[in-house]
């Protein structure tokens, strides 16, 4: 049959879906340079398609522009059409980046860390997600067996992650019925959240080439577990020497690592609304149900919103610098990369600049019930909305509260399996 290669150019957008156009892949060149077209509102397209509301009407128009260093081209060798797309960057028709681009949001904040204190983050996103193509069987928690019968999955997986440019570290069968969890290696901020992406897609890309899915939405099921996304973060100096652990100091963060996870938690209430940014991310949000409840940084506690990590056979005190580093859990997978990742080092920058000092001891405040309580943390903070920009956080506000009012009226069942359907 005759096939003519096409090419994706994609942006993770509020909703944390993967949207763009497609072109023929002989184009290629002149799209390096001038992207797909796009308009504002399609920013507001909701999870489940409609565009509801929006700022920006029918008018204006912008590119999403291919970046080179993020192409993913992988054939999977089984007849299937090659799986080849770029992740780009909104952009004015002019090449200037839009206000409202996710991916230069986070751009930005790792930008102010730098300028802040000289420092960098460095991340690896671990996702979890749920696996149509093998059975539920009870003991199945961690087990060789679902491993095994999950294993051609997770091979073609693996390869596929490995050819699209992103280097895996773990992949697993997780607590939960047919959950599994996969983990990359560290990287660059942008790097991270551009692999984060890729990761999700890649798993969906095999998934359907073994007539399958995946589900990486917060929660599938109200009766199971949910599914997390833990990013590990650490901070490193202008060459990349570790700059997070401090011996001797509060929990042995550094005085920098102490501020910035500091402001973390500070901004944490409003930050949630972007980070667990849908109505099925707080049934997630629950005690016994290894997901955070309260705001703290506790060591080795994966019920915390931020957890100190353990060191493992570091026989030397180099090593557990090198090793230490501190893995926020309160994210899930209907959130972009971008956003989350980029609201954590915003928050990070702004305890830096005040020196905020950890919380001390006593009771921990409770993470919000709710979007909707989230997004009265987040409409109060003019903190968060200067990250933005008006006319970005105006979209943002606006998306998730109809978002939330959409599906109010849902039973837990309904709504787990309402967004079981899009993530």
């Amino acid at each position: 049959m005759i096939r003519e290669e096409l090419v994706f150019v994609a942006t993770c957008d509020i909703s944390g879906l993967v949207r763009g156009k497609g072109f023929p892949a002989r184009e290629l060149p002149a799209r390096l340079r001038k992207g797909v077209g796009w308009t504002g509102s399609n920013l507001m397209m909701s999870p489940f398609g409609p565009i509801w509301d929006t700022p920006f009407g029918t008018a204006g128009d912008f590119m999403i522009v291919p970046d080179p260093a993020v192409e993913v081209r992988v054939d999977f060798d089984d007849g299937s059409a090659v799986e080849h797309f770029f992740i780009g960057d909104i952009c004015n028709t002019d090449g200037a980046p839009w206000e409202c681009c996710p991916r230069d949001f986070l751009r930005r904040a790792a930008t102010q860390l730098e300028e802040a204190v000289g420092l960098k983050l460095v991340a690896a996103f671990e996702q979890e997600f749920l696996y149509t193509g093998v059975s539920d069987r009870p003991g199945d928690a961690y087990a060789l067996g679902a491993f095994r019968r999950g294993s051609t999955f997770g091979e073609t997986f693996t390869a596929a992650l490995r050819a699209a440019g992103v280097v895996p570290d773990t992949f697993l069968a997780e607590y939960g019925p047919r959950q599994f969890e996969v983990t990359v290696m560290p990287q660059p901020a942008l790097t991270a959240a551009d692999h984060a992406v890729i990761t999700r897609e890649m798993a969906r890309a095999t998934a359907h080439r073994l007539g399958q899915r995946v589900i990486f939405s917060p929660k599938p099921d109200p009766e199971l577990v949910g599914n997390g996304v833990h990013i590990h973060m650490s901070l490193v100096d202008a060459v990349g020497r570790p700059a997070t652990h401090g011996p001797g100091e509060p929990m042995e963060l550094s005085k920098p690592a102490q501020h910035f996870f500091a402001g973390v938690l500070h901004h944490m209430p409003a930050i949630c609304a972007i980070t667990a940014p849908s109505p099925v991310s707080y049934l997630r949000l629950t005690p016994n149900a290894w997901a955070p409840t309260v705001i703290d940084l506790v060591r080795q506690d994966r019920g915390a919103t931020l957890r100190i990590c353990p060191t493992f056979a570091a026989a030397t005190s180099a090593e557990v610098t090198r090793q230490f580093h501190v893995e926020f859990r309160a994210a899930d997978a209907a959130a972009s990369p971008y956003l989350t990742l980029g609201a954590v080092i915003f928050a990070g920058v702004d305890g830096i600049r005040h020196g905020l000092d950890l919380p001390k001891a006593g009771a921990p405040e409770h993470l919000p019930h709710s979007l909707p309580e989230a997004l009265d943390r987040l409409a109060a903070s003019k903190t968060v909305a200067s990250w933005f920009g008006q006319t970005h956080f105006d979209a943002y506000m606006r998306f998730k509260r109809i978002e939330a009012e959409k599906v109010a009226d849902l039973s837990p069942a309904e709504l787990c399996a309402r967004y079981a359907e899009v993530y």
